[in-house]
């Protein structure tokens, strides 16, 4: 890796380090980065737990480096030189931040946590005493965040390391004896998880954060830690091991996206992910969380996400397509059941049903091959239309569209009906016709359904959404009273702004949606509209915002004057 040279490219002092000072922290992050980098292979090869897919080191590696890139950003900020350089809050800060936004798989994700557990503490003081009550903090917040905690791993290692140095003392003292903690913990880990002793490894999570540990020490104390004994990747040590790992029936999928979401919210989508699935990691706070959680159902994983916040940077890698295991087995019997062939070849037809608004959208997306259930303003859907539209499909899968959050209840009890009638459906909760037509847009009938849903639930989820409407009578609104005849801007449901002019609205809403940036606007244009109101809208896109596209489409009668999509 290259980096500017600092301060950390020259030894520590003799005697070591008294305090963890901000340029120690750029030296640790670069360290561990590096180290990671150095190890990563090795790490990967004995990698058998939770799922032996070969990645854990890969995904401490690239854990470690948005870690230290972050770091690196606070030191090239603006004024971050002579007497405004970062201070050590503004370096541990950065370096837990960029671990959390940088994360991959679940031992990445633990590592995060454990940063941001250590910088709450040595942001406060960044001496021996600080740093053991750091390592203390940083245990306890990485196993709180994980569902189901398993002695033999990461926590285990990263809870010995702290019992280690518990007593505290000079800086270099505790950096020594938490390596060393760490070390000895690492090595019992075989006798401690049964796939480790059946695979003659250490855990990979573990080792990853005792070379961590060691880049630390190293910082501090300016000498090299004493290397890990060798050991043998797990094909190696039992050429006759699955490779799919010791779950005998585990899930095929792993799902990593960045939420932002409160609290509260994040304590519902705990439960709900623990329900569909294992090896679940939610870390973070203040608004932002990494949700890792390995499932057999990674469309409803995103849309738990959905339902409590805002997802975005969703990852979603399927195990069985660089090993064959149970999670394979797993999802081919699950299918069976649900009538669904398993293998490519004998997939059956799948179809979309969407719910729109308009008869040019509403024939739009049916020339997309979309089966639609037209509906006008004030006017949901009659009972058992959505039933009656899935029916009409044809297909043993079905992706359901509601396009509105009114008829969500309706959509799921439609849902439900028609599994029980031996059609797979999977429930997208949209709720605007640009969010549908968003993840319209991405439908590919080719790849697998899960795939499929997870794709359109991700795009529908990056879709903000706003209409604009003519007030019918005075109201009082979440942006003062309306008069009868008044435009109203609603944005996310939500009035923002009233106005009397539909194009002057529709700008200011316009401009309001992209502060929060976007790539694509998204137009849908009703009849009746004053003329030329997209051309309007699509000039003032390009005038203020160079880099974002628009597209727009015409409704037809039976619509909202104007819908607004940014993606």
């Amino acid at each position: 890796m290259s980096r500017p040279p600092h301060p950390s490219d020259r030894p520590a002092p003799r005697d070591g380090r008294l305090v963890l000072d901000a340029e120690a922290v750029r030296d640790w992050s670069a360290r561990t980065a590096e180290a990671l980098g150095r190890e990563r292979a090795a790490i990967d090869a004995i990698n058998v737990f939770p799922v032996a897919d070969g990645d854990t080191g890969t995904n401490l590696h690239l854990t470690a480096d948005a870690a230290h890139r972050a770091v690196e950003a606070v030191f090239a900020a603006p004024g971050a030189t002579g007497g405004s350089a970062p201070d050590t809050a503004d370096a541990v800060r950065a370096m837990a931040h960029g671990a959390l936004l940088g994360a991959r798989g679940n031992s990445g994700t633990i590592l995060s946590q454990l940063l941001r557990g250590m910088a709450a503490v040595l942001a406060d003081g960044a001496d021996g005493d600080h740093l053991a009550r750091a390592l203390a903090a940083a245990a306890d917040a990485a196993r709180a965040a994980v569902a189901h905690p398993e002695e033999g791993t990461i926590l285990t290692v990263a809870a010995a390391a702290a019992h280690r140095c518990a007593a505290g003392g000079p800086l270099p003292e505790v950096a020594e004896n938490a390596y060393e903690g760490a070390r000895t913990a690492l090595a019992a880990t075989p006798g401690q998880l049964a796939a480790l002793g059946r695979a003659g490894v250490v855990d990979a999570g573990g080792r990853g954060l005792v070379t961590v540990l060691g880049a630390l020490l190293e910082t501090v104390t300016g000498r090299a830690p004493a290397p890990l004994p060798p050991t043998a990747p797990a094909s190696a040590a039992h050429p006759a091991l699955e490779p799919c790992g010791p779950h005998d029936q585990g899930p095929a999928y792993e799902v990593l996206y960045l939420l932002e979401a409160g609290d509260e919210a994040v304590a519902l989508l705990r439960a709900r992910l623990d329900a569909l699935g294992d090896s679940l990691v939610v870390v973070g706070g203040d608004g932002l969380w990494n949700v890792h959680v390995h499932t057999d159902d990674p469309g409803a994983a995103v849309e738990a996400g959905i339902e409590a916040g805002r997802p975005h940077r969703v990852r979603i890698t399927h195990f069985a397509s660089t090993a064959p295991g149970p999670g394979t087995h797993a999802r081919a019997t699950r299918d069976a059941a649900a009538g669904t062939p398993g293998t490519a070849a004998e997939r059956a037809p799948r179809a979309v049903v969407a719910v729109l608004p308009g008869e040019g959208l509403a024939g739009l997306c049916a020339e997309a091959g979309a089966t639609t259930v037209q509906t006008r303003p004030g006017e949901p859907p009659a009972d058992g239309a959505l039933l009656d539209a899935v029916r009409r499909a044809h297909a043993r899968e079905v992706v359901l569209l509601p396009n509105d959050a009114d008829l969500r209840a309706a959509a799921a009890t439609a849902a439900e009906r028609a599994r029980a009638e031996g059609i797979r459906v999977a429930l997208i909760p949209t709720r605007a016709a640009v969010q549908g037509i968003a993840a319209l847009a991405v439908h590919e009938p080719g790849r697998s359904f899960d795939e499929d849903v997870v794709a359109m639930t991700a795009a529908a989820g990056a879709t903000r959404y706003a209409e604009l409407a003519v007030a019918a009578r005075q109201s009082f609104t979440s942006a003062g009273v309306c008069q009868a005849g008044d435009v109203l801007g609603l944005i996310e449901g939500d009035v923002a702004v009233i106005g009397q002019d539909l194009t002057d609205t529709a700008r200011t809403v316009l401009d309001r949606m992209l502060q929060a940036g976007g790539e694509l606007v998204t137009l849908v244009v009703a009849d009746g509209t004053p003329p030329g109101l997209a051309d309007t809208l699509e000039a003032h896109v390009r005038r203020g915002y160079l880099a974002v596209d628009t597209v727009t489409y015409h409704a037809g009668e039976g619509a909202p004057p104007l819908l607004i999509g940014v993606e």
